[in-house]
Order: structure tokens, then C-alpha cells, then sequence
């Protein structure tokens, strides 16, 4: 399976991986590789993880950080809807499906 990445889902997460390494030097490669953990094991077994209410949507929370990766399953690929901080306001992404 492919993931591909909402615009949106993207943006938010690129802009994370620059704040993580402007804050402190590797830090924004070590983000990425929880993420990157992240969607191996969503694409190893999509279906494994806890669906949101009682929709399509997925989700897995990041080791070591505290995000949350949003998905869903579309023709055969992993859609990544938001990678969503824990602080932020929940469920802003929700609009974007």
C-alpha cells in the first residue's frame, strides 16, 4: 500500500518537522522517523488500528511524540488526513474527509 498525504496533512506535518529541528538539532529527524514507524505499521495492517467514531477514519498515536496520525483507507491507499498535535483543538482536521 501507498500512503499519500492530504495538502493539508502535509503542510501541517512538514511545518512540525521544522519546528522540532529548529528547537533542538535532530529532533526534527527523529519526528520523522516516529512518523515514518508510524506508516509502516499502518500500511503493514491498515484495519488494525481503532476506528474514529463511526466513520472510516483511523488512527495510531506516535511513540515518543505526542501526535496523532488520522487515516483512512481509499482505492487501495492510505490517505493521511492529519498528523494532529495532542494540544491542538480536537478534531480540526475532521472537515478534511
Amino acid at each position: 500500500m501507498i500512503c499519500r498525504f492530504l495538502p493539508e496533512a502535509e503542510a501541517e506535518h512538514l511545518e512540525q518537522v521544522h519546528w522540532y529541528e529548529q528547537h533542538l538539532s535532530g529532533l526534527g529527524a527523529r519526528y520523522l522517523a516516529a512518523v515514518q514507524q508510524a506508516l509502516d505499521r499502518i500500511c503493514e495492517a491498515p484495519r488494525r488500528f481503532p476506528v474514529v467514531g463511526t466513520g472510516e477514519l483511523r488512527r495510531l498515536s506516535l511513540e515518543r511524540f505526542p501526535f496523532t496520525v488520522y487515516y483512512a483507507e481509499r482505492a487501495g491507499d492510505i490517505l493521511i488526513v492529519a498528523i494532529a498535535a495532542h494540544r491542538r483543538k480536537p478534531g480540526y482536521w475532521s472537515t478534511r474527509v
